[in-house]
């Protein structure tokens, strides 16, 4: 018998936004409460899969810290003030200091929440323009630029990014990513761990190469230790044994694929003995490693995190690419495909742009502008070096760059130095707190849902659309009205922007809401110009809750391709050109292997970045921000286990608990990111107790891949001493 409180309950189904893997969840909730979040089993993609990070969704919504309304700092303190009286304090101070000093004296910063949520990411493409500043950069070039000018050189278009087949592949590589702990990144997939089973039970093999013995490795065929950094050699000594051994084929991409006998060329020199000296992995391993992988009736390469967060990290991803190919395993069932979302941002043009990289660099360091972003790794030097051009604003969205960018100490000094900062973020983290202003939209259950992005990273096709869980409140402002009004106000008061009325009624119409409806009606799925029509529209994603599941990925090439003669530009020469850059190294990394401590990130199940840590039940239990060592580095250096230790690099120096393990190669050291919650002003009491240290303060703003300007996150030089008196 149903109870009156049961009566009550309604159940609302909905993708958490929290990662990539866009779990489907159902949400219970009576009387405005949530009682529970829980898998969604009738959800095509993810099947009733949630991960430990789910619970974040009822503590973020119900956190009395998470900031409601504007407030603005004073003398005093903070203070509120009305939405109204926010935005004329933010279009003014904006407005006077580029009139006074140009439209570069303002910088626009996007952390990575902004692509998961749609109506932040077209209502913030909107806002940048009407800023008109060149000064924009985002967390891309501290995650993933290296993909995007991959993508860029070789297929035409940023974002046109190959996806694993997860599910039909015979032989998974996975190069510097551990998909179990992260739930796949630039590779949308929901019960991961599951399926890499599934893929070992069907007879299929994964492969894990990388410097730490992670939770996917855990559950491989094969791990191997490789030395930060030096994927690149690997890379080149497996296509060397390719060529060499005559198991190249490209296959029905041979008609249109141009630079093979320059990749071919570029490989010769390359040997397996060579590259062992670099990598670290004996030769034999991977002369191994390559036949296995051309050999297979299928099989993909995947590099992640700790492929493109290095000082060779274009390079990297390109030659991931490479191998693909040459081996017939790019656009193909079971290879690395391309997908095709129902918002498909490249055939709509919009999104990403298509752009690579431009003439335009960096005031100070001369880093290059790439798809109309600067590298990250610039901008603390762009607001604290004197002279002309000089940033002295900052809008940051989404985003705690001093805790996430390159030595992020020097962005903490920098910031007080700004003529203004405005921080759009609903917490007081370390850096809103240096804002003069905080606009704080209303969180992801407040508003609607469609993961633009994630679908278009994902190893199937699938769309779902989320209604908002909860009305926002009279107090409250959506991401989308706070770009609005900005942008309004900006346009408002710039001479140079002189609106038609139908341009003014078209900007006014045209709400991400709406822009979403028609993307989906006219993309690939869609009913397009009849109404009565089968195909995909809001309103019938709306009647399906769970999700639609669009079918497996499918070849698509040369079609898709977005190159001016639409072939696939196998040897771009900017890459090319980086490998005596490579060479350059190699003897440098040989030496370093004896005598240098390199630091890695690594990820943890119930934290994602900083977005998390005010969660007590995700912070709770053993500190998990510690420095973790091989024993033969911690017997050399005489440091026992649960030692405080001082890590130092060029950049600073941090103090954490040391934890001694053998899942690290030797030489290696390895902390979590996201965390170093010690700074005043913060308001994060929860955290306090569990602060830890930021990597940030040990990574290096000067270490960035030369090609694409990504920070090197991985392989940074530091020691390590005991600072008490445990030593071994």
């Amino acid at each position: 018998m149903t109870t009156a409180a049961e009566s009550n309950t309604h159940i609302h189904r909905r993708s958490c936004h929290l990662c990539e893997a866009m779990c489907g969840v159902k949400i219970a909730v009576r009387d405005g409460k949530i009682l529970s979040v829980r898998g969604d089993d009738d959800d095509p993609f993810s099947r009733g899969h949630v991960c430990p990070k789910v619970v974040g969704l009822k503590d973020v919504h119900e956190d009395p810290e998470r900031l409601r309304e504007p407030m603005r700092r004073t003398a005093n303190g903070w203070e509120k003030i009305s939405w109204d009286a926010a935005f004329e304090l933010a279009v003014t101070r904006l407005d006077a200091i580029r009139k006074q000093h140009g439209n570069d004296a303002i910088a626009l910063y996007f952390g990575n929440p902004t692509v998961h949520s749609y109506t932040a990411f077209l209502g913030g493409i909107r806002f940048a323009r009407s800023l008109r500043t060149r000064n924009r950069y985002s967390a891309t070039s501290v995650d993933q630029l290296p993909h995007h000018y991959a993508a860029q050189a070789m297929y035409g278009h940023q974002f046109l990014l190959p996806i694993p087949d997860l599910d039909r592949t015979e032989f998974f590589l996975l190069i510097g990513c551990n998909p179990v702990v992260s739930n796949g990144s630039l590779m949308t997939v929901p019960d991961v761990t599951r399926r890499l089973k599934d893929l070992r039970a069907r007879g299929g093999r994964l492969v894990v190469v990388d410097p730490r013995r992670t939770e996917t490795a855990d559950i491989a065929d094969r791990h191997l230790f490789v030395r930060p950094g030096t994927d690149p050699w690997l890379l080149l000594a497996m296509l060397h044994v390719i060529f060499a051994e005559g198991r190249e084929r490209c296959g029905r991409l041979e008609s249109f694929v141009e630079g093979l006998e320059a990749v071919r060329a570029a490989c010769r020199d390359i040997t397996p003995d060579i590259a062992a000296r670099a990598t670290g992995i004996e030769a034999e391993e991977i002369r191994r490693l390559a036949r296995d992988f051309a050999t297979a009736p299928s099989a993909v390469c995947h590099g992640r995190m700790g492929a493109s967060t290095q000082e060779f990290g274009a390079l990297t991803q390109w030659l991931i690419q490479v191998l693909n190919i040459v081996t017939g395993n790019l656009d193909r069932s079971g290879g690395a495909m391309f997908t095709k979302p129902a918002f498909d941002l490249v055939s709509l043009g919009g999104g990403p742009s298509a752009r690579g990289t431009s003439a335009r660099k960096t005031r100070v360091s001369g880093l290059a502008e790439f798809g109309g972003e600067f590298p990250v790794a610039a901008l603390a030097e762009e607001i604290d070096t004197p002279g002309d051009g000089k940033i002295r604003a900052l809008v940051t969205s989404a985003g705690n760059p001093v805790l996430s960018t390159p030595n992020g100490s020097r962005l903490d000094r920098a910031l007080p130095e700004l003529d203004f900062l405005l921080s759009i973020d609903f917490y007081l983290n370390e850096t809103s707190r240096h804002a003069h202003l905080i606009l704080p939209p209303t969180f992801a259950l407040e508003r609607d849902h469609y993961d633009v992005i994630f679908h278009a990273l994902a190893i199937r096709n699938t769309a779902k659309y989320c209604t908002p869980l909860f009305e926002r409140t009279e107090t409250a402002r959506h991401d989308y009205e706070i770009f609005a009004a900005l942008t309004e106000g900006l346009e408002a008061r710039d001479e140079r922007v002189k609106k038609s009325v139908f341009a003014k009624l078209r900007d006014h119409w045209l709400t991400p809401h709406r822009t979403l409806a028609l993307a989906l009606r006219f993309g690939p799925y869609g009913a397009r110009w009849n109404p009565f029509a089968d195909g995909l529209t809001l309103k019938r994603l709306r009647d399906r809750p769970e999700g639609v599941d669009l079918g497996p990925l499918e070849p698509c090439l040369p079609a898709r391709l977005r190159t001016p003669n639409r072939r696939i530009q196998l040897a771009p020469t900017p890459l090319l050109d980086d490998l005596q850059r490579l060479e350059r190294r190699r003897e440098a990394i040989v030496a370093d292997r004896a005598t240098t401590l390199l630091l890695i990130g690594r990820r943890d199940p119930r934290t994602n970045n900083s977005w998390l840590h005010n969660s007590a039940r995700l912070v709770k239990g053993p500190r998990r921000c510690t420095l973790r060592m091989h024993p033969d580095d911690a017997l050399r250096l005489s440091i026992a286990d649960g030692s405080t230790v001082e890590v130092k690099s060029r950049t600073g120096a941090i103090r954490l608990p040391l934890e001694i393990t053998d899942e690290l190669a030797p030489g290696v050291v390895s902390m979590p990111h996201g965390w170093g919650h010690d700074r005043p002003g913060t308001q994060t009491s929860i955290a306090s107790a569990h602060a830890g240290a930021s990597i940030n303060d040990l990574t290096d703003e000067r270490l960035v891949d030369a090609l694409s300007g990504n920070a090197a996150l991985n392989g940074v030089p530091v020691t390590v001493q005991c600072i008490d008196e445990r030593a071994a």
